[in-house]
C-alpha cells in the first residue's frame, strides 16, 4: 500500500522585502500550490484503484483529507491580510494558561483584555488629588463585571467590553474596587466632610446607573462565593457601601437575603460582618425596611435553633444577642412583633393544656419554643429601662410557668431548669420579684433520692442540651447527681438576687422548711451535705437581714425609702452575695473546662512506661503454641472453654511443673528435673471423634 503523504505549504517570509518585487514570488508560491494539490489528488485516485477498503476507511473516517484544497491556507493568508500583513517569527512555543502572572510587556494588547498596567493607570486615576472623572469610575465598574462574570459564569468567559483572564488580574481588579473606589465615589459626590444622603448629592443622577450596576454585580459575586476569606473580603467592601444600597430599594432587598442567609449559618466572623452590614442598611432605610428585617430574622432564628448541641450553641446564642440588639431600634414598632410572637407561644400552650396529645404536647417541648423564650426574655431583660415592653413581662412569665406545669414529671427535669433559669435572669434584670422557689423546691420532695440506681454512670448528665429524658437515662446515678447540681445552682443563684430584699426572711420562710424535710428524708450523704451547706448560708442571710431590718424606723408604705435601703444593703454585701462569688468563680472554671473538652484532651495524652513492671510481664508471659490447633467447642452453653489439642507432641504436664518453677523458685533444681529430660510417653489427653459428641 503507498504512503499517502501530506505536503505542508509554507508561505515565503521576506521581512526586508523591497515595494517592487512583489508580484514575482507570490506567482511562484501559486504554482507551488497548484502542483501540489494535483499531485495529492492523483495519489488519492491511485490509492482508490489500487486499495478501495482503505479509501472507503478514509472517505468515513477523514474527509478533510480527501477534499484537499488549499482553502486552509487561503483562509491563513487573508487572515494576515486583516492584520496588516504581520509576517509571523519563530520563537519559542509557550503554554498559554489562563492561569498566567506574568505579561509579555512587547506583545501587543488584544482588544478589550484588562492588564496590569491598565489597573495600575486606573488605580492612580481612582486616587488623583484632583477631580474624579466619571469615565474612570464607569470603566473599573466595567472591569468589575468582567472579573464578576469570570467567577460566575460557567465557561469563565465575559460579554462585556472588557475581559479578566488570569488569576493575577483578577485580584488586582477586584482588590482594586474594595480599596480604592468607595473613597472615590464619595470624592465625585462630595461626600467626603459632610456625611449626607447620596441622593441629594449634585453628580448623584450621573453615577446612579454604573453605581446600581456595581451593587447588582456585587451581590451576584457574594452570593458565588463560597471561601470564608474571599466572603471576609466582600463583606467588608459591602458595609463600606451600604450608603448607597440603601438608595436603591430592589438591591436592599436582595442584600439582605443573601446577609440573613450569612448571619445565621456561616463561619463566626462572617456572621459577625453580616449582621454589621444588615445593621447599617436597615438604619439607613429603617421606616421602609425595619418591620421585614425583624420578620426575617426572627424566622430564620426560630428555623436554625431547632436542634441544640454544643457546638450550634455559641451561634444560636449570637443570634439571639444580635436580634435583641435589632429589636432595641425602635421599640414601638417591636412591640407590635413581640406581642404578636408571644401570642402565639400562649395558643401553641392553651392548645396542650386543653387537648392532651402527643401532637400538641410535643408543639410545647421543643427547642424552638424554649429558645423563643429566651428570645423574648433576653429583650425584655434588655430593655427594662423603658417603658414601652414592659407590659409584655407579664404574659411571658405566665406562659413560662405554665409551661413547667404542662408535664411536671421527671423525665422533663432538663426543660423544667430551662424554664427556671430563664425567670431566675428576668427577676434579677428588671428587678421584678417572681416566685420560682416553689419549682425548685418540688424537686427535691417528688423525687424519692434514697431509690437505689441500676445503672452506674461515669460523669453527671449534661442537661444544657437536652429537654426530655429517656427512661433509662433516669436509672443511672448520673441524673440524681445532676439534678442536685442545678438545683443547688439555681437555688442559690436566686436567693441571691434576692438576699438584699428587705422580704428575704419570708420570701424563703416555706423553702426552708422544706429543705428540712429533704435533709430528713434523704439518707445519701453527698446530697444532704450540699443542701445542708445552703440551708445554713441562707439561714445566715435571714438573720443578717432581720438584724438590719430591726434597725430602720419607716413603714412599710414607703416605697422610696424601702428602695433606697435595699440598694445601700446592697452595695454593703450580705453574706449570702459573698458566698456565691466564690462558689460562682468555681463554677466558671468547671464550665470551661467542659466547653475546651480537657478531659477528652488528657486522654490522648502519652503514657509513662516502667520498666521493670514491662520486664516482669515478659516473664510471666506463656509460650505462644505456634502448631496448627483445633477448636472443640463445649457442649454446654454455660462453660466458655474450649479445648486445644495440638498433634501429639507437647505434653500438659510440663505446663504444670512450670507454675511450680514460678512459685519455688528455690527448690527449683532439687526437686525437678529439666523440662528437656523428661522422655515422651504420649499425650495423656485422647483424641475425640465426631461420634463422641
Amino acid at each position: 500500500m503507498p504512503s499517502v503523504k501530506k505536503t505542508k505549504i509554507k508561505k515565503p517570509k521576506m521581512p526586508h522585502q523591497k515595494p517592487g518585487k512583489e508580484e514575482e514570488p507570490q506567482n511562484n508560491s501559486d504554482s507551488e500550490d497548484e502542483m501540489n494539490t494535483e499531485s495529492h489528488k492523483k495519489s488519492l485516485e491511485k490509492l482508490k484503484k489500487i486499495d478501495p477498503d482503505f479509501y472507503n476507511f478514509l472517505e468515513e473516517n477523514d474527509e478533510n483529507l480527501l477534499n484537499f484544497e488549499a482553502d486552509s491556507e487561503d483562509d491563513i493568508s487573508e487572515k494576515g491580510d486583516e492584520d496588516g500583513d504581520q509576517l509571523h517569527v519563530p520563537g519559542p512555543i509557550t503554554g498559554d494558561s489562563d492561569e498566567s502572572d506574568f505579561e509579555d510587556e512587547n506583545a501587543k494588547p488584544v482588544q478589550g483584555r484588562v492588564t496590569l498596567k491598565m489597573v495600575v493607570q486606573w488605580q492612580t486615576d481612582l486616587q488623583s488629588e484632583g477631580k474624579i472623572k466619571l469615565a474612570t469610575i464607569t470603566t473599573v465598574i466595567k472591569a468589575f463585571n468582567a472579573a464578576m462574570l469570570r467567577a460566575t459564569s460557567e465557561d469563565g468567559t465575559s460579554t462585556g467590553e472588557y475581559k479578566v483572564e488570569g488569576s493575577s488580574i483578577f485580584n488586582s481588579v477586584i482588590q482594586m474596587c474594595v480599596l480604592y473606589l468607595p473613597a472615590a465615589i464619595k470624592k465625585y459626590l462630595g461626600m467626603e466632610q459632610s456625611g449626607k444622603d447620596p441622593q441629594k448629592c449634585k453628580h448623584y443622577v450621573k453615577i446612579k446607573g454604573p453605581l446600581l450596576a456595581y451593587l447588582k454585580d456585587l451581590l451576584k459575586l457574594l452570593s458565588s462565593v463560597t471561601s470564608d476569606n474571599i466572603l471576609t473580603v466582600l463583606l467588608k467592601h459591602l458595609h463600606q457601601m451600604s450608603v448607597y444600597v440603601a438608595c436603591f430599594t430592589s438591591i436592599s432587598k436582595q442584600a439582605l437575603k443573601k446577609l440573613i442567609s450569612l448571619w445565621s449559618n456561616s463561619e463566626e466572623t462572617v456572621r459577625v460582618l453580616a449582621f454589621l452590614c444588615i445593621l447599617r442598611i436597615t438604619r439607613n432605610q429603617q421606616t421602609a425596611l425595619l418591620d421585614l428585617v425583624l420578620k426575617a430574622m426572627y424566622l430564620t432564628y426560630v428555623k436554625n435553633c431547632k436542634f441544640v448541641s454544643p457546638s450550634t450553641w455559641p451561634g444560636i446564642n449570637f443570634m439571639r444577642r444580635s436580634l435583641v440588639e435589632m429589636f432595641t431600634l425602635d421599640l414601638n414598632i417591636s412591640y407590635q412583633h413581640v406581642f404578636l410572637y408571644i401570642r402565639q407561644l400562649a395558643i401553641h400552650l392553651r392548645n396542650a393544656i386543653v387537648v392532651q396529645k402527643i401532637e400538641n404536647r410535643q408543639a410545647v417541648y421543643n427547642w424552638q419554643f424554649i429558645n423563643s423564650l429566651h428570645l423574648w426574655a433576653e429583650l425584655i431583660s434588655a430593655t427594662s429601662n423603658k417603658p414601652q415592653l414592659q407590659p409584655l413581662l407579664y404574659p411571658l412569665v405566665m406562659v413560662i410557668t405554665n409551661t413547667i406545669k404542662l408535664v411536671p414529671t421527671h423525665q422533663y427535669y432538663p426543660l423544667r431548669f430551662q424554664c427556671v433559669e430563664i425567670l431566675v435572669n428576668l427577676s434579677k434584670e428588671t428587678n421584678t420579684f417572681i416566685p420560682v422557689l416553689p419549682f425548685l423546691v418540688e424537686v427535691l420532695t417528688s423525687y424519692d433520692f434514697n431509690k437505689k440506681h441500676k445503672k452506674v454512670s461515669m460523669k453527671p448528665l449534661d442537661f444544657s442540651c437536652v429537654l426530655r429524658l429517656a427512661k433509662s437515662q433516669l436509672m443511672e446515678n448520673g441524673f440524681k447527681d445532676s439534678v442536685i447540681e442545678r438545683v443547688y445552682g439555681l437555688l442559690l443563684e436566686y436567693t441571691t438576687n434576692e438576699s438584699h430584699s428587705i422580704a428575704f426572711p419570708d420570701i424563703t420562710l416555706l423553702a426552708v422548711i422544706q429543705m428540712k424535710q429533704f435533709l430528713k428524708s434523704c439518707s445519701v450523704s453527698n446530697y444532704t451535705k450540699k443542701m445542708r451547706q445552703l440551708l445554713e448560708k441562707i439561714e445566715e442571710n435571714s438573720k443578717f437581714i432581720e438584724k438590719e431590718r430591726a434597725k430602720i424606723s419607716f413603714g412599710l408604705s414607703e416605697d422610696k425609702m424601702i428602695a433606697a435601703w435595699e440598694a445601700s444593703l446592697r452595695v454593703k454585701g450580705t453574706p449570702l452575695l459573698t458566698f456565691f462569688e466564690n462558689w460562682n468563680k468555681v463554677n466558671k472554671i468547671q464550665k470551661r473546662k467542659k466547653i475546651t473538652k480537657n478531659d477528652e484532651i488528657a486522654g490522648e495524652l502519652p503514657m509513662i512506661k516502667r520498666a521493670k513492671i514491662a520486664d516482669s510481664e515478659e516473664k510471666i508471659k506463656k509460650p505462644e503454641n505456634k502448631g496448627p490447633l483445633v477448636l472443640f467447642p463445649s457442649d454446654s452453653e454455660d462453660e466458655g472453654d474450649h479445648f486445644k489439642l495440638g498433634e501429639g507432641t507437647e505434653d500438659p504436664a510440663p505446663k504444670k511443673v512450670k507454675k511450680k518453677i514460678n512459685k519455688k523458685k528455690v527448690q527449683k533444681k532439687v526437686l525437678m528435673p529439666e523440662i528437656d529430660s523428661i522422655p515422651d510417653k504420649g499425650d495423656v489427653v485422647q483424641d475425640f471423634s465426631a461420634s463422641d459428641w
